[in-house]
C-alpha cells in the first residue's frame, strides 16, 4: 500500500465515526425534546388533576368527563356521588371521570 491509500484509509475512518457521533448527538437531542416538550409537562397535569380530584369536598360544584354538571353529594375510595338538575337526582361516577370543580376555595386563591 501507498501512502495515499492510508491517508484515503484513515479519512474514511475519521468521517464515519463522526457521523456516528452526530447521530448519537441527534437522538439525544430527540430524546431531550421528547421529554421535556411532551411528557414532563404531562406528567405535571396528570398530577395536578390527581390532587384535584383528591382535595373534593361535599357540596364542590364538578363537571365530568361526560359533560355532566353536578354537586358532590357524597365521596367514597373511588367514587363520587353527584346531584344533577333541580329534580334532585343523584348519579355515582367514579373519580377519574371528573374533569373540573367548579368551586373556589380559600386555599386555590394562596
Amino acid at each position: 500500500m501507498n501512502i495515499f491509500a492510508l491517508t484515503v484509509l484513515t479519512a474514511n475512518q475519521q468521517a464515519s465515526s463522526y457521523q456516528m457521533y452526530s447521530s448519537l448527538i441527534m437522538i439525544g437531542l430527540v430524546v431531550f425534546f421528547f421529554y421535556f416538550l411532551i411528557l414532563r409537562p404531562q406528567k405535571k397535569q396528570e398530577k395536578k388533576e390527581k390532587e384535584m380530584r383528591d382535595n373534593l369536598e361535599v357540596g364542590d360544584e364538578v363537571v365530568t368527563n361526560g359533560g355532566i354538571v353536578g354537586i358532590v353529594f357524597s365521596i367514597k375510595d373511588d367514587t363520587v356521588l353527584i346531584e344533577t338538575g333541580s329534580d334532585r337526582s343523584k348519579i355515582r361516577v367514579m373519580k377519574w371521570a371528573i374533569a373540573r370543580n367548579n368551586t373556589v376555595h380559600d386555599t386555590d386563591e394562596k
